[in-house]
């Protein structure tokens, strides 16, 4: 059964030639056996490495905000930026940037479920955590610290976590502009010539020829898990296939939530979305009623108080030691632990379905966008059973594909963010979106030629 443990207290983030020289050492292995990446690609390559040579030349101040589709991206940019970055710049004939790196900002969850590994080597690359849900002055602080002081980018995901899907963006969160220019405001105070940047980076998984294998072999397994047989499915097209399993499985969560629809009325592209949607909210309310909160306000807001208070039950604020606690009471903490997890088992389903919105791809689609929705058809079916994050099947691809737009001038904003902050805020949080929205034009375009 699980028990409830004490907070996990990590150091002061630093940045450790040792844990460096690890990184380098077991990098390309930690990413090929849990990423199966063999190439790394970066376009648009100037404008990265042409940031990062004003960055660490003390020419400007820049945060890297970056998309977050998979799950994988801050290990795969942070490799990259520290083995890779200067040589690709060193061929364009930029030689002026040595030792590039980039301070990267997480979630402080995943130090509650991401093990040993995170809780050592993060800390020690200089990366800083952030809570979603409640004050965090010291975490904000490091981060304002970072940029304005340098010498290296800070990195973000504006996204605030995964977001399942690379060519389409979801939602984004205001926090990256609004710290932005927090700091740009800072900075103006001290250095003026110095300004803030924020550089658009996308990145775009390419799947080789064992793609097509593995996506049946992932296909099949979501089929047996939704109770269909290799024989009925082998009567109907692909995307037929698809929407099969994607209907069982709404199906089957209508049942747990008690909604009820007309069974005179198919499931077609257009109810789907409002139905999976049904379902999410129902899953939120769900938790929020067990932990005796009131369903009100913004989805994600909610969304992220449930996770902080399931996760606080299960690791203990401020709890040092939990051993010397009276039996009655450390026995009220494991329950209340177990009833966390089975409470965020809801919050999870929550999570993802609200982002499983992308039309079943015809049988003629793009490889990346076939994998890509069978990759989320499974995670549906996983969430659906109980399951995580730490769940999700991935396939692995042959090539990784870093993309940058225009740097974003923060600083040249900083007169309108003054007179007025929310359309300032809200006007370059859009432009953002744009930036990424052409990083995914410009590949479909590629791509066709």
């Amino acid at each position: 059964m699980l028990s409830a443990f004490a907070d996990i207290k990590l150091p002061e983030p630093r940045i450790s030639k040792f844990v460096l020289f690890l990184i380098k050492l077991l990098g390309r292995t930690y990413l090929f056996l849990f990423y199966g990446i063999t190439q790394i690609v970066p376009h648009n390559e100037k404008t990265l490495f042409e940031t990062f040579d004003r960055v660490m030349s003390g020419k400007s101040r820049c945060i890297i905000a970056f998309r977050h589709p998979n799950g994988g991206e801050s290990q795969l940019l942070a490799w990259f930026f520290l083995f890779k970055l200067r040589k690709y710049a060193v061929k364009h004939g930029i030689r002026t940037i040595r030792r590039p790196h980039a301070i990267f900002v997480y979630g402080y969850e995943v130090m509650r479920w991401g093990g040993w590994v995170p809780r050592f080597v993060l800390p020690n690359m200089g990366a800083t955590g952030v809570y979603h849900s409640k004050m965090d002055s010291k975490g904000m602080s490091r981060i304002y610290k970072a940029i304005v002081s340098g010498p290296y980018p800070v990195a973000i995901a504006p996204e605030g976590q995964v977001s399942y899907t690379a060519d389409t963006v979801p939602r984004l969160e205001p926090g990256v502009i609004r710290i932005g220019f927090h700091a740009a405001s800072e900075l103006e105070k001290i250095n003026p010539d110095c300004p803030v940047e924020i550089l658009p980076l996308s990145i775009h998984f390419r799947f080789g020829p064992w793609g097509n294998g593995n996506m049946e072999l992932l296909l099949r397994l979501t089929e047996r898990l939704c109770g269909f047989s290799r024989k009925e499915s082998k009567k109907l097209k692909f995307s037929e296939r698809l929407e099969k399993c994607r209907d069982r499985i709404i199906e089957v969560n209508e049942e747990r939530y008690k909604i009820k629809n007309d069974a005179s009325i198919p499931l077609n592209e257009c109810s789907y979305i409002d139905r999976i949607e049904k379902t999410a909210y129902a899953a939120l309310e769900t938790a929020e009623r067990m932990l005796g909160l009131k369903s009100e306000g913004d989805y994600f807001v909610r969304l992220y108080k449930v996770r902080q208070i399931c996760w606080d039950r299960i690791y203990i604020p401020d709890l040092y030691d939990i051993e010397k606690i009276p039996q009655i009471e450390r026995s009220m903490m494991d329950l209340k632990a177990q009833e966390a997890w089975y409470i965020a088992r809801h919050q999870e389903y929550a999570d993802f379905s609200w982002y499983f919105k992308s039309p079943v791809p015809s049988d003629d689609a793009a490889l990346h966008t076939k994998i890509e929705y069978i990759q989320n058809l499974h995670d549906f079916a996983n969430r659906t059973m109980g399951g995580a994050f730490g769940n999700r099947v991935s396939i692995f691809p042959r090539k990784v594909i870093i993309k940058c737009a225009p740097v974003i001038n923060l600083t040249e904003r900083l007169a309108g963010y003054k007179q007025d902050r929310k359309n300032t805020i809200a006007d370059t949080l859009s432009d953002l979106e744009k930036a990424y929205l052409e990083n995914i034009n410009e590949m479909i375009r590629d791509e066709q030629d």
